[in-house]
């Protein structure tokens, strides 16, 4: 049953995939916000110290779903056990699994000067992303091909899968800075190295079993992109930034607060590519396979044929492929002193998937607690929970995106009760803790000696409008 679940991963790119970016820590002025989100303040005058770091704590978040023969997850997840009995086939439905992590290594913020409220930060992430969609018939004949002789139906194209997932390395540089007293521009540079990329894209497929069961017949065309084909080509060397596949990103946005409270945010987020190495793997197919007397070859063999498919007779080749960039926009205003609402629309530009949260965020002094629903635009809704204690120079937040399921999902497991939870598949969990040291950064009224009063320098983004401004005219 092992073998049996490394193969069906290993067909859907051995890894699963839900976009969410942990809503509840927007306009927090977190670390995370910080980086996240580039015009967005890290620093409070007179209150924060100067630098601001992670100290290689843990800085995190991931975030998963399933949606589609939710039973076979669960069964598959709480015990084990890799059964498509009860699947049904022939309806032509589309399943899809989401995923998306994002973990910060080192995060290391700077404020540089009064004047602008200048901040200049340092990151190391290592991220993934993934979307697929599969088909029932991809799950029952990788369990036992006899389940087809049940079902008459025509399967023609009832194999057409196709997703991505991809891993890498990001290496950033953020600058932020005040426009005026209202508006707030900032932007993040990456430098990334690709770790994993695995494509798969099955655009036409049959399948045939003659009523003795003594052929079985199976036709896969489309195409198949990797940076490796086989798990053993891995190693713990391949974890490290290289650059052998290198790329770049970039993010960009800008914050504006009105007089009356009102806050509102726009981003662009990790707009790039990566360039995978011509080590890597491209392979083009168009395959009938034909055994005879399925019934002599174990349940192993025939799937080993079936993935070898795709995976056999592949060209060395380099390729590019894009990073999930993202479009954000958010609006707030406090209500009172206790109760911030906040509505966040997100949508992936190049990838399915996006979002639309309702943030509801409660505080008292230090503390506060967030109630975040959110409707992902693959029809999932989840509910978010977080809390967190922040003070002008510490940050400590726990949360989930997706409390409920990642509750139920992890109690099943935990007790291998197959029983346990309802509906699609999902888990989400998202932790952090930020330091700031140093002196403080206070105003130049309080103190002769800030650090950056006097030697500020002048906007850059007034420099970079005044630019075009000369052009046009």
């Amino acid at each position: 049953m092992a073998k049996r679940y490394l193969i069906f991963f290993s067909l859907i790119f051995s890894i699963s995939g839900l976009k969410a970016q942990q809503y509840g820590l927007f306009n927090t002025r977190t670390l995370f916000d910080g980086f996240e989100n580039p015009a967005q303040k890290t620093f409070v005058l007179d209150s924060s110290r100067k630098f601001a770091s992670n100290f290689f704590l843990p800085y995190l978040g991931i975030n998963a779903a399933n949606k589609g023969n939710s039973d076979f997850i669960r069964v598959l997840l709480n015990s084990g056990t890799f059964t498509a009995k009860n699947v049904p086939l022939g309806n032509g439905q589309i399943n899809t699994i989401h995923e998306n992590s994002n973990f910060y290594m080192f995060a290391f913020k700077i404020f540089q000067s009064y004047k602008y409220q200048k901040e200049i930060g340092l990151s190391w992430q290592i991220r993934s992303d993934a979307h697929l969609n599969y088909t029932n018939e991809t799950l029952a004949i990788l369990d036992n091909y006899k389940r087809f002789t049940d079902n008459p139906s025509d399967f023609n194209n009832a194999f057409n899968n196709n997703g991505f997932v991809q891993s890498y390395h990001q290496f950033s540089l953020s600058y932020r800075e005040n426009y005026n007293k209202r508006l707030a521009f900032g932007v993040k540079l990456s430098l990334l190295s690709g770790i994993t990329y695995n494509k798969l894209d099955i655009v036409n497929s049959s399948f045939f079993l003659s009523p003795d069961q003594s052929i079985l017949r199976l036709r896969l065309k489309g195409s198949y992109e990797a940076s490796f084909l086989r798990g053993d080509e891995l190693s713990k060397k391949d974890l490290l930034p290289t650059f052998r596949n290198p790329g770049a990103a970039i993010s960009f946005g800008t914050s504006y607060k009105a007089k009356d409270g009102l806050f509102i945010m726009a981003n662009i987020k990790d707009l790039g590519l990566i360039r995978w190495s011509k080590k890597s793997y491209t392979n083009y197919f168009d395959q009938t396979l034909t055994i005879s007397n399925p019934e002599d070859s174990t349940s192993s063999q025939i799937e080993k044929q079936i993935t070898d498919i795709a995976l056999n007779n592949p060209r060395h080749n380099s390729f590019f492929a894009l990073t999930n960039a993202k479009a954000d926009f958010m609006i707030s205003k406090p209500v009172s002193y206790y109760y911030t609402p906040s509505l966040i629309v997100s949508k992936n530009l190049f990838y399915k998937g996006g979002d639309a949260a309702f943030v509801n965020k409660f505080s008292y002094n230090e503390f506060s607690v967030s109630a975040i629903p959110t409707y992902n635009f693959n029809n999932l809704f989840l509910f978010g929970m977080q809390g967190m204690y922040q003070t002008a120079n510490f940050e400590a937040f726990l949360g989930s995106d997706n409390m409920f399921k990642t509750f139920s999902q992890v109690n099943g497991a935990i007790k291998q009760d197959v029983g346990i939870g309802s509906g699609y598949n999902g888990v989400s969990f998202y932790m952090g803790v930020g330091i700031k040291f140093g002196n403080t950064v206070e105003h130049p009224q309080n103190s002769s000696t800030m650090p950056g009063v006097g030697d500020e320098g002048s906007s850059f983004f007034k420099r970079l409008f005044s630019v075009f401004s000369r052009k046009k005219s």
